[in-house]
Order: C-alpha cells, then structure tokens, then sequence
C-alpha cells in the first residue's frame, strides 16, 4: 500500500514539475558572427571583453582593444566600462568554451544593455585571418 502511495506522489511531482531541459537550459543571449564583430570594431561600434586564461591569451592573442577579465565568473563589475550603454561582445576560446557566456550573464544582470557574444572565440577570431593584439 505503501508503494502506491509513494508512486502516487511521484507522478503527481513529475506533472506540477518543469521538464529538465527548462530548468537547466542556459538563458539565450545574442551572437555576433566573427564577420560581425570585425565590421563592427572597424567602425568603433563595439568594445570586445576577453573571458579567456593567461595561458590561452598568451598563446592565441587578443582582439585588438579587448578588455582582460580576471576571471570569467568572478570578475569585478569595474573591470567593464562605466558606460552601461557601451556595446560589449564577450569571448573566450571556441564555441566549446562557456567563459564567455557566463561572463556576459554578469554583465546582463548588472544592467549592461547591450551584451553579446561571439561563440567562435579567438580560435574563430585567428582561424579567419584577423589580427590580433598579444599581451
């Protein structure tokens, strides 16, 4: 009898409950194509933030002008423009890579109005012949 009384609440958890894929799916943020975020650096229209390491900058390099967060996760919000208004595209490694994505929720959260991110990463940035800034 017992069991049935626990199924019983199961089932009835499983139907009130969202579906995992809702309650871990990562919230949707903007994209800027490597393209898009080269024309809009030529026209001064966009302020890239590095979410890598010391070791993958070091090797691969920097967008030119690209702020250098500390840390993707725990960066101090002083480390970005005063300017919330200040268009930013967040990077970090590839499209494998989620610094990025973590460090441009942050910057949402904390006001910044427009926040997008380029997922191909400075392996994309290199891998379509731009230039980048070494550190």
């Amino acid at each position: 009898m017992w069991k049935l009384l626990v199924l019983a609440l199961f089932a009835a958890a499983c139907t009130k409950a969202e579906p995992a894929q809702e309650r871990h799916a990562p919230a949707q943020l903007q994209t800027m194509t490597v393209d898009e975020v080269d024309a809009s650096l030529a026209k001064g229209e966009v302020q890239p933030v590095d979410a890598n390491g010391e070791s993958t900058r070091k090797h691969e390099g920097v967008l030119p002008g690209a702020i250098l967060l500390s840390d993707s996760e725990t960066f101090k919000l002083s480390e970005l423009p005063a300017d919330k208004a200040r268009p930013l595209v967040f990077y970090c490694g590839n499209e494998d890579c989620s610094s990025s994505h973590h460090a441009a929720k942050k910057a949402i959260t904390a006001g910044y109005e427009h926040v997008e991110v380029m997922p191909e990463g400075i392996g994309g940035w290199v891998k379509a012949g731009n230039k980048t800034q070494a550190i």
